[in-house]
């Protein structure tokens, strides 16, 4: 992959790629729950403020340093309005107005807005191969989340019929859940101009605990019973959201997001709302449908595409000048026969 794991200081790096994804997809399964009985801004503060001081004392255990300079906190603070509060806030308002898998459809379409960030700011090469993955990786995404209806619909003749029902769903939150993608992967691209000041890790426990004070602040006037209904099996699902979904996932996550190809870690981002049917159905009991399941084939193809878009394009490559060489040789040898 083009994440130069080898120059991860961790064991086992290929793992650890995939684990925010992994807690991220599981979290949402863990969080189903939990949503009808909390308040949205409350429950995105309790993913954030708790889960950033858990990171800072991990980074101070590792030795990090603390940012220093007005440069350092202003692109920290910047982080955590972005990455932090409206993304954290979009998703969970979203989350109330749509269903999971819808939302996460919504979500997990950034990696089209970082694919295209990276270009702008940081010319990261994309290719043909590139392309065509992110391309597969929406449909799949679509297939997935998507309702099977919607989709056969789309295909039927009442076009009518089918733009009332995309008029209906950005009537709804799905366009929170559109902002929060926006957000996040704004917050994807910044980590790189926040690095340049500060350390990875503790930028990142920072613009959490930045970020989940306003959360909080909102939630304590305009939102009521936030925890008075919430039992003991949610509490430990907003602590796995927590330390998993949040402190682990978003510290592994932008620690890699620091250096590397960020279209590439992006792209695994795909792999969310596939761990969260896969998990969805085993605890869930969640029914796969045939059309997700060609989903999450697809977004498979696309990850490998998308991460191996630069070793197929060599090979293509190798491959034409091969037949070039060919070419040139039959007819040096056709001249010397004349």
């Amino acid at each position: 992959m083009q994440l130069k794991l080898s120059a991860s200081k961790f064991p086992f790096a290929p793992l650890l790629l995939i684990a925010p994804f992994f807690f991220w997809g599981t979290a949402m399964v863990a969080m189903k729950g939990v949503i009808p009985h909390t308040a949205p801004l409350f429950m995105a503060g309790v993913r954030l403020l708790p889960a950033g001081v858990l990171i800072l004392m991990a980074a101070v255990i590792m030795g990090k340093p603390q940012p220093s300079g007005w440069s350092a906190w202003l692109w920290i603070i910047l982080f955590a309005l972005i990455d932090g509060a409206l993304f954290q806030g979009f998703l969970a308002e979203g989350l109330v107005r749509t269903t999971a898998g819808l939302g996460s459809v919504m979500i997990d379409s950034q990696p089209l807005a970082v694919a295209l960030l990276s270009l702008w700011l940081f010319q990261e090469h994309i290719g043909l191969w590139g392309w065509l993955g992110l391309g597969i990786g929406v449909v799949g995404i679509s297939l997935i989340g998507l309702p099977d209806e919607w989709i056969f619909q789309f295909f039927d003749a009442n076009v009518n019929a089918t733009i009332g029902n995309w008029q209906d769903l950005f009537a709804s939150g799905e366009w929170l859940m559109l902002l929060a993608a926006l957000s996040m992967a704004v917050g994807t691209v910044m980590i790189r101009f926040v690095c340049r000041y500060a350390d990875p890790v503790m930028a990142t426990g920072w613009h959490m605990i930045l970020g989940g004070l306003p959360l909080w602040g909102i939630s304590s006037v305009a939102e009521s019973q936030q925890w008075q209904n919430l039992v003991t099996s949610e509490w430990i699902a907003l602590g796995y959201a927590t330390v998993f979904g949040s402190a682990i996932a978003y510290g592994l996550f932008f620690y890699f997001a620091s250096s590397g190809s960020l279209t590439s870690l992006s792209s695994l981002t795909f792999l969310t709302p596939v761990f969260a049917l896969l998990f969805g159905n085993l605890f869930l009991s969640e029914v796969l449908s045939p059309l997700q399941w060609v989903g999450v084939g697809l977004t498979l193809i696309s990850i490998y595409l998308i991460n191996q878009r630069e070793n197929l394009a060599g090979e293509n490559n190798k491959l034409s000048v091969g037949e070039e060489t060919r070419q040139q040789s039959a007819v040096l040898e056709a001249s010397t026969r004349i």
